[in-house]
């Protein structure tokens, strides 16, 4: 059973910062990508930014400059600090894993999502 904590969301103002973290746990050999994901109402799941095991990084282009991702190997958590939020930027966010289980094969687990509200 691997699971996935995602922690951080809220209301923020416009041009405000908030930082989202996801702490995964359980029967995990190793773990490859991290990335997180977000929803808004009535709009399709985007990916928000991704990072490897090596540490690459990936982004939107809505978020580049204003978004860093980054991970705790030690700790299995992977982060989205995110700076000057704007309205657009209101979703749910989900944190998203792909690793491998010892013996068993390589997975992909999803967080059960952070609501970010970007607003005045």
């Amino acid at each position: 059973q691997v699971q996935l904590v995602e922690s951080g969301g809220g209301l923020v103002q416009p041009g405000g910062s908030l930082r989202l973290s996801c702490a995964v746990s359980g029967s995990i050999f190793s773990i490859n990508a991290m990335g997180w994901d977000r929803q808004a109402p009535g709009k399709q799941r985007e990916l928000v930014a991704t990072i490897t095991s090596g540490g690459f990084t990936n982004y939107a282009d809505s978020v580049t400059g204003r978004f860093t991702i980054f991970r705790d190997n030690a700790n299995g958590t992977v982060y989205l600090q995110m700076n000057l939020l704007k309205p657009e930027d209101t979703a749910v966010y989900y944190c998203n894993v792909d690793y491998n289980q010892y013996g068993r094969g390589r997975f992909n687990s999803w967080g059960q999502g952070t609501q970010v509200t970007v607003s005045s």
